[in-house]
């Protein structure tokens, strides 16, 4: 798709580009009238100035883009921390964007201040995600799977992840069960749940509303929801499935409160494998994600669609149980 430039924009609105770019820029010398037609017509052509400028002469900015909403615990850092670190083999730099809003990915991708983005903002409208689809600068999503030409998607495979915790957890013989959700919303939360509860319907087990507890990724939210859970006389499950390994902790910790121990009553397993599992007492089973592994992934797949060498496509990176102190077989 060619980019919309202030020309399109102009003839489309019959007026000059002068009049455009006052109207762009809010300088106060048109007709109201005039000045709320030209920025419908620039809406409608989905016109974006190119930021860094119409004297810019440089055909790539040697930058990419991570936009995401947080930078907020474990993931996030050692994302980006990965990411720069293969950026800086290929001689790229990684500018961070922390945004809630689609206009900013939009008019840093379309305005050209990258040469390639990543994306983990599940807030995105399909629209905005059509958009970005249609862009001529490479894209990797981390929280969907989309595809196109220079569109791709690398997530981890959370619906398996899922699949193995709920067999594995059946393996030990459990048979009643909590889950501490993530984020609605979020991929990976979705996805997680959805397998695990696909392992226990088909071994015809089901999970009662009251024990799928809200963690939000967070150690806070889950203690304090695994704490009002028992407060309220809930029956203990044989097993807790937390979205993430804080998570997982959080629970752990009002459980101990409680006087209820881990393993013996109750297995906690937890998602991503962060080093402070082979901290704590027990030592937390979890999945192993690799946040590194991801980083280097998506960034060496940004270098082979700037060179034309792919396309884009979807892959999924595989998890696997790492097996510690927190779950015993019943």
């Amino acid at each position: 798709m060619s980019k919309v430039t202030i020309k399109d924009v102009a003839r489309e609105a019959g007026v000059s580009i002068s009049t455009v770019s006052n109207a762009l820029n809010g300088v106060n010398v048109l007709h109201p009238k005039t000045k709320e037609r030209i920025l419908e017509v620039a809406e409608r052509l989905n016109y974006i100035p190119n930021l860094n400028g119409r004297n810019l002469k440089a055909n790539a900015t040697m930058a990419v883009g991570l936009f995401i909403t947080s930078m907020k615990g474990t993931f996030y850092g050692t994302l980006a921390d990965s990411m720069s670190l293969e950026c800086s083999k290929h001689g790229y730099e990684l500018y961070i964007y922390i945004t809630y809003k689609d206009k900013t990915i939009l008019n840093n991708i379309f305005g050209k201040r990258i040469d390639a983005a990543v994306i983990l903002y599940e807030g995105l409208t399909d629209k905005t995600v059509e958009k970005l689809m249609n862009a001529e600068i490479p894209i990797v999503f981390l929280d969907r799977e989309v595809k196109a030409t220079s569109t791709s998607s690398i997530v981890f495979d959370s619906y398996r992840e899922g699949e193995q915790v709920g067999k594995y957890l059946l393996g030990l013989g459990n048979r009643t069960f909590g889950h501490i959700y993530g984020v609605h919303g979020n991929y990976d939360s979705e996805q997680r749940y959805r397998g695990f509860m696909h392992a226990l319907e088909e071994a015809g087990i089901s999970i009662k509303s009251d024990y799928v507890l809200e963690g939000k990724y967070e150690k806070e939210i889950a203690y304090a929801e695994v704490k009002r859970f028992l407060e309220e006389g809930h029956t203990v499950p044989d097993a807790f499935f937390a979205a993430n390994d804080v998570s997982a902790l959080g629970c752990m910790e009002a459980l101990a409160e409680k006087g209820i121990r881990v393993p013996e009553d109750v297995n906690v397993i937890g998602c991503d494998n962060i080093e402070v599992c082979d901290l704590v007492q027990p030592k937390l089973t979890t999945i192993q994600t690799s946040f590194e592994k991801m980083g280097a992934l998506v960034i060496n797949h940004l270098m082979e669609l700037l060179a034309g060498k792919t396309e884009g496509r979807v892959e999924r990176i595989e998890g696997k149980i790492i097996e510690r102190e927190s779950c015993t077989a019943k």
